[in-house]
């Protein structure tokens, strides 16, 4: 089964709307969401989208009621506090806005570990532990928005960047 990864999208609605477009092109079947939405408006295009999403809270995320209000609108969107461990299929993931609010026993104890907050796309392996961040969905602090795909049969990951001149600041 194939995920999207995206975290810190910050209310860059064109940028969502995108990578969203991007991973169904891919085949993405669910969507996690490390956090920083900012607001409830940038929830929209996951519920246009119809994706299934589970996300979690970032430190941008200042009304929170308002986002759980947008979300509940959709079947298959949930947002929890982090850090959160769900489950798909076989593989137990731990979503984190920031790494640094997890304990290193609770990332051994998760096949996939995804987290923001830092803006960077970055993958690392302890253990049998995948640590993914897949970088600023918003692009506005490195240049570009950015997501990735993670095949949870093969842990094979794809990182996705949107480099067109529109994306530019």
């Amino acid at each position: 089964m194939k995920i999207g990864l995206i975290s810190d999208t910050h209310d860059r609605v064109p940028a969502i709307i995108k990578l969203l477009e991007e991973f169904q092109a891919r085949g993405v079947e669910m969507v996690l969401h490390a956090g920083d939405y900012c607001s409830p408006f940038a929830l929209q295009p996951f519920l246009d989208n119809s994706a299934p999403m589970v996300g979690v809270f970032g430190r941008n995320d200042g009304d929170r009621e308002g986002l759980r209000a947008t979300a509940a609108q959709a079947l298959a969107c949930e947002l929890f506090e982090a850090p959160h461990s769900t489950q798909i299929g076989e593989h137990k993931i731990l979503l984190v806005h920031d790494l640094a609010d997890v304990t290193e026993r609770s990332m051994q104890s998760h096949t996939l570990v995804v987290h923001g907050h830092a803006h960077k796309q970055e993958m690392k392996t302890r253990g049998d532990t995948l640590i993914l961040s897949p970088g600023e969905g918003c692009g506005w602090v490195h240049g570009a928005p950015g997501a990735a795909i993670v095949d949870l049969d093969t842990k094979h990951v794809e990182f996705v960047k949107l480099d067109g001149a529109e994306w530019k600041h």
